[in-house]
C-alpha cells in the first residue's frame, strides 16, 4: 500500500467509525498531537481513537481531501461535523493533518485547527470568552486526558 492509499484507508475508516482500521495505519511508535489532547504516543494514541469512535453518533460526518503525499510526508484537510455535549451544540471542525511515514505506516500525525473556533461552537459563551486562552487549552487537555485514562482503565 502506498502512502496515498494509507491515508485514504485511515480517513475512510475514520468516516465509517472503524478505529481498528485507523489504528492499522499507525506505526507502533506513533506520535499524535492536536490542540485537544496535546501529544499522545504509541498505544495511547490508538486508544484515543478507540475512545472517540466508541462514542461516535450516526449523525457524525467526516470528510477529507488528501492534499499532498510523498515518500516521507503527507497533508490532509478534513472536516468533522457532529453534535457536542449535553446541550447538543452543532460543531463543524476544519482540521489540517500533517503526516510522516516510516515502514509503510504513519509514524507522526499532527492535527491543527483553530481551538477558539472549536470552543465557541462546542461551549457557547464560555468558549467565546475563554476559548483562546492558554488556561482554557490546558483545562481542555487535562479533561480529555482524564477521560482517556478512564476509558483505558475500563478496557483492562
Amino acid at each position: 500500500m502506498d502512502n496515498n492509499e494509507l491515508l485514504k484507508k485511515f480517513y475512510t475508516s475514520f468516516s465509517k467509525g472503524d478505529s481498528k482500521g485507523m489504528v492499522e495505519c499507525y506505526h507502533e511508535n506513533i506520535v499524535f498531537q492536536d490542540p485537544v489532547f496535546g501529544t499522545l504516543k504509541g498505544k495511547r494514541a490508538c486508544q484515543m481513537w478507540e475512545m472517540l469512535l466508541s462514542n461516535k453518533k450516526t449523525d457524525t460526518k467526516i470528510s477529507f481531501d488528501i492534499r499532498r503525499v510523498s515518500d516521507e510526508r503527507g497533508k490532509v484537510n478534513w472536516v468533522a461535523e457532529y453534535v457536542y455535549g449535553e446541550k447538543k451544540r452543532k460543531v463543524t471542525n476544519k482540521v489540517s493533518g500533517e503526516f510522516k511515514f516510516k515502514d509503510d505506516k504513519i509514524i507522526e500525525h499532527i492535527d491543527s485547527f483553530n481551538l477558539w473556533k472549536w470552543t465557541r461552537q462546542a461551549m457557547g459563551a464560555v468558549g467565546y470568552l475563554l476559548g483562546w486562552t492558554p488556561f482554557m487549552k490546558s483545562k481542555i487537555q487535562k479533561t480529555t486526558n482524564k477521560k482517556l485514562n478512564q476509558f483505558i482503565a475500563k478496557q483492562t
